[in-house]
């Protein structure tokens, strides 16, 4: 039981440190403000994460095992590279706006302050998601008759540059809803990049 609470706690020192970091940014936020925040002493922080760094790398961490079983995982099982397309631009649009997923914007927004070495870790599995936009978008392009076009690694980039800024500009009430996100996205990708 005790381990579970260790647990329970932890995620509630994330959650927590990714609202505060999403509302104020990471350099605005302390671990008096994280502490405050949950009802712990400062010391009672420090039982569970080091530094800021870590809490901040352990949030960019969860995004990217969120990006994995919300994304990857599911586009994985689909056999037409079109339609596995199709559905990992949807399934990206709906963890980048999930408003339960704050990891992710953190992910997206405060990548910089971490160091160098937790940085590079990030970055690997970063990467590795890039490398397999690239991959389907160059299968798609196989499977398409050929009309010069967009490299796959340009193509791979510009894709998840659109997604990834959506948290910047989308307000929930605004006149562009998530349900109208996706076919357009999906159009300008398919539109533009297969052209």
């Amino acid at each position: 039981m005790a381990r579970e609470t260790l647990v329970d706690s932890r995620q509630e020192i994330l959650r927590t440190a990714a609202r505060l970091f999403q509302q104020r940014g990471y350099d605005a936020t302390s671990m008096n403000d994280v502490a405050a925040a949950l009802k712990l002493s400062k010391g009672g922080l420090y039982h569970h994460f080091q530094s800021k760094d870590e809490i901040l790398f352990e949030i960019m961490n969860h995004a990217m095992e969120i990006t994995e079983e919300r994304v990857l995982a599911p586009v994985r099982g689909i056999g037409n590279p079109e339609e596995r397309l199709r559905t990992l631009i949807r399934l990206h649009i709906e963890v980048v706006l999930s408003p339960r997923d704050r990891e992710i914007t953190v992910m997206l927004h405060e990548n910089h302050p971490l160091p160098q070495s937790l940085r590079k870790r990030i970055n690997a599995r970063k990467k590795d998601y890039v490398h397999f936009v690239e991959n389907l978008i160059a299968e798609v392009q196989r499977s398409r008759p050929s009309k010069g076009g967009v490299s796959p690694r340009a193509a791979a980039f510009a894709l998840l540059g659109m997604i990834n800024w959506i948290y910047q500009w989308y307000k929930p009430e605004g006149n562009l809803q998530a349900h109208n996100l996706v076919p357009q996205f999906t159009d300008l990708v398919l539109g533009g990049i297969f052209a």
